[in-house]
């Protein structure tokens, strides 16, 4: 598994399979990085990365740069995000929760719309 800062949500670590992150680690890298913003997003996830294995107990140790930059303290959520899962300190998910309800009408997209869920 390969634990890295989140691309869009600070406060917010993603965890992948190895496969997974090699896809979007080459992705990434083969953006154009005389582009200020590309170089941002290489730096911010690629490097980042780090691979952890889970012990014994299939528990995993969140190295203390990665944790203290996300805020994550005692209490986190994970949240299974399909091909990934996003770790998040409890206080800043349920106020990031909070944020996007408020706005929800305004930030359906066309696409959004669409779905029938």
């Amino acid at each position: 598994m390969v634990l890295t800062y989140s691309a869009f949500d600070s406060g917010s670590l993603w965890l992948q399979p190895e496969q997974t992150w090699e896809r979007v680690r080459d992705d990434v890298m083969a953006l154009p990085s005389f582009n200020p913003n590309h170089r941002s997003l290489q730096r911010r996830l690629v490097g980042s990365a780090t691979v952890v294995e889970p012990d014994g107990s299939g528990r995993i140790l969140l190295p203390p740069s990665l944790r203290q930059v996300a805020g994550l303290e005692k209490r986190v959520v994970m949240l299974g995000m399909g091909n990934r899962f996003e770790i998040w300190n409890e206080n800043t998910l349920n106020a990031k929760r909070a944020e996007e309800e408020s706005s929800l009408d305004e930030q359906t997209s066309a696409e959004m719309s669409r779905l029938v869920l």
